[in-house]
């Protein structure tokens, strides 16, 4: 069984409904984190999910919105006394960002702290960011503001594609080919990033079934966002909410 669930939904400015984008998927022996944001500890406790569980932490790139929790999470984990590895995948550029921001609380000096695995990732356009017997995790650099990927999961049960932050790109597309379900942004128009219809546009080029639409403004229509995506494509449209979860079995 797959299990995603949204942790957040909304794009950089988020409100008391919509925390910013990221999500938990659990599959196997694996409960991996995508993107760290807010007060990470409070909103797995939301949604049902013991921290503890996290196996590994994929950060798509280093902007605010999808970074900020990632201190807050160490710590606290730290705190309710973790012993096991937690792999820590970004781009190599990324990583080194991340232990830039770590080194500013000095957190080498936080007596018995668990093994953190960095894994630096190549900037090519399709790379394997892990694999066991449940999970295959491909990843691609696609079309943001700053080095960002796109995430493919691949499991018996089914494939899930994130775009993260993009403006439209045939990297998208190739990399969502095969995917039962595509998860893309929809902050609007705007370097960077994807309007609902070109979320829809990305969907229909990839042949997807389902299209759910994630980094939207809090305030927008969820009707109207996805009815925009629909113009463009035939398949299943849906606007993900916070703690929202998608099954497949």
């Amino acid at each position: 069984m797959i299990k995603l669930t949204f942790l957040g939904t909304a794009s950089a400015v988020a409100n008391q409904t919509h925390q910013n984008s990221h999500f938990i998927l659990e599959t196997g022996d694996r409960t991996i984190m995508v993107d760290c944001v807010g007060s990470p500890i409070t909103r797995l406790d939301q949604a049902g999910i013991d921290p503890l569980k996290i196996t590994d932490l994929i950060l798509t790139h280093f902007h605010p919105d999808h970074v900020s929790g990632v201190p807050l999470l160490l710590m606290d984990l730290w705190l309710m006394g973790r012993k096991k590895p937690l792999a820590i995948y970004g781009l190599a550029q990324v990583i080194d960002q991340v232990k830039g921001l770590m080194a500013l609380f000095n957190w080498q000096t936080w007596d018995g702290f668990y093994d953190v695995q960095f894994i630096p990732l190549p900037s090519e356009k399709a790379l394997l960011v892990l694999e066991d017997q449940a999970l295959t995790i491909h990843a691609a650099l696609l079309c943001h503001m700053v080095p960002s990927i796109g995430i493919k999961f691949q499991a018996p049960e089914g494939v899930i594609t994130y775009s993260s932050d993009t403006s439209p790109c045939d990297a998208l597309v190739q990399l969502a080919k095969g995917s039962d379900i595509l998860i893309h942004e929809a902050t609007g128009e705007g370097k960077g990033h994807s309007s609902p219809e070109e979320a829809g546009i990305m969907a229909d080029k990839a042949g997807v079934g389902t299209l759910y639409l994630i980094h939207y403004p809090p305030e927008c229509d969820p009707d109207e966002w996805v009815t925009r995506a629909k113009k463009h494509f035939s398949g299943r449209g849906v606007m993900a909410q916070d703690l929202m979860t998608i099954v497949l079995l």
